[in-house]
């Protein structure tokens, strides 16, 4: 939305010119217009700050150009439209570059132009004001005392590891269980960062299949491979300037490891199906649930790389270790929920935050939130009961067992229960279950094909 107004100064020593300008500026109520017959007038009002001036090219006691300067120097965001007499395409090209929004001559069609001028910045004042909006909104809703909820000891140290990581450009590596909020971290580092106005790009990497991750994060040329119609930019290049974010990094193939070391290293990628070497520079985090220090002596993690990753590390406490960080989340879940949902505010009984604090949250803040959210659906009243509290994963083994099934029917519907907690991640299903990948793929196509 356009603002309520704008200072517009007309700087023109010509009375006949500057009144054709003043009367067609005067035309939108918006323009709160302001005249000088010379530069020295002008100069001494330059600190009531106009957004836009036309300015004469030749004025009694300066001419255009040293004007321009002085304008300037005092403040690069005066927009500036040079208006002349004549068409002098040196000079003018010269303004432009310099950074002019327009250059304009004394013709007989100079209020058609001017208007069509001042629309076009406008719009663009317009669009720069969303743009500024919007990123104080990503900004307050990334600030990571108010987007990272808790008051424990492990939340208070995750701060001031993230105090820390905004005021340098260290790869930082976040480590926790699943559910802990990793990405949230993450964001919340960029967003507090000098990167703030840069793309903030996330990858998770165990969700990518392993023949296409190459391609994900360094692209690939037209007809690299089947499927390949078109040149595709890949992640890299998307979070040049910015930050890259590759979320579960224990994942990723060992075979493809050297690559991505290889891309840190040198700072520069070349595209699958390609020759041209492409210079990317953007600030790397990285996320975990792994113990990579594990996984490297285990042979799964390169050493080379991890250490290259290593940087700053950040660690997040899981759900039932954070004290009573638990009723401070349930409490922000129920009122956010509220929020949305266009309904009341509802209040916890003691015995439901004691049922909340004696629950151990494998899911952890992902679990609670769930967990709060469906509590607002079965509240009746004002008041969400311990009755009202449902967690997902007593019911269900409970259900479970009060069935007569077979073996493979146990570990089906076992599987199938983890796959919901952790998002279809079969990889780390199956390290939870301590059973092989190959067994879960067996279970499940066996099932589709009964």
């Amino acid at each position: 939305m356009r603002q309520q107004s704008w200072k517009v100064f007309v700087v023109e020593d010509d009375e006949w010119y500057r009144k054709l300008l003043v009367h067609t500026l005067s035309l939108n109520p918006d323009y709160e217009v302001s005249t000088y017959e010379n530069g020295s007038s002008l100069l001494a009002d330059l600190k009531k700050r106009p957004d836009l001036i036309t300015l004469d090219f030749r004025l009694p006691d300066y001419s255009g150009a040293e004007l321009f300067d002085k304008i300037k120097a005092f403040d690069p965001n005066i927009e500036i439209v040079m208006i002349s007499e004549q068409q002098d395409v040196e000079t003018a090209v010269s303004l432009l570059k310099k950074g002019a929004y327009d250059y304009l001559t004394k013709s007989e069609d100079i209020r058609d132009r001017l208007i069509h001028v001042l629309n076009k910045l406008g719009k663009n004042k317009e669009l720069i004001q969303r743009v500024e909006t919007l990123q104080e909104e990503v900004e307050r809703k990334y600030d990571f005392q108010s987007s990272i909820i808790g008051q424990s000891a492990g939340i208070k140290k995750v701060f001031r590891m993230i105090e820390k990581a905004v005021t340098t450009n260290l790869t930082v590596m976040i480590t926790g269980e699943t559910g802990t909020g990793k990405e949230v971290v993450a964001k919340a580092i960029h967003y507090n960062s000098p990167l703030r106005n840069k793309a903030f790009v996330p990858v998770n990497m165990s969700a990518i299949p392993r023949e296409l991750i190459e391609s994900e994060l360094f692209g690939h040329e037209k007809g690299s491979f089947t499927g390949a119609t078109s040149q595709r930019i890949g992640k890299f290049e998307q979070a040049h300037g910015g930050t890259l974010f590759l979320d579960e990094i224990g994942e990723m193939e060992i075979s493809l490891q050297a690559k991505l070391l290889r891309a840190l290293q040198e700072k520069e990628i070349t595209r699958v199906g390609g020759t041209q070497v492409v210079k990317v520079n953007c600030r790397v985090i990285v996320a975990t649930h792994r113990n990579l220090l594990e996984e490297m002596k285990n042979g799964n993690f390169r050493e080379d790389l991890y250490y290259r990753l290593f940087g700053l590390p950040i660690e997040l406490p899981p759900l039932r270790d954070r004290d009573k960080d638990v009723v401070i989340l349930a409490k922000h879940f129920a009122e956010t929920f509220a929020k949305e949902n266009h309904q009341s505010h509802k209040s916890f009984s003691q015995e439901t935050l004691q049922k909340l604090m004696n629950y151990r949250y494998p899911g952890n803040i992902r679990e609670l939130k769930s967990i709060i959210e469906l509590a607002m659906v079965m509240a009746d009243g004002d008041e969400i009961t311990a009755d009202d509290i449902t967690f997902a994963q007593r019911d269900v083994v409970s259900d479970v067992l009060s069935e007569e099934l077979t073996m493979k029917e146990y570990q089906l519907k076992i599987i199938k229960l983890y796959l919901k907690q952790y998002d279809d991640n079969i990889k780390l299903v199956a390290d939870k279950l301590d059973i092989g990948q190959s067994t879960i793929y067996r279970l499940l196509k066996e099932e589709s094909l009964s």
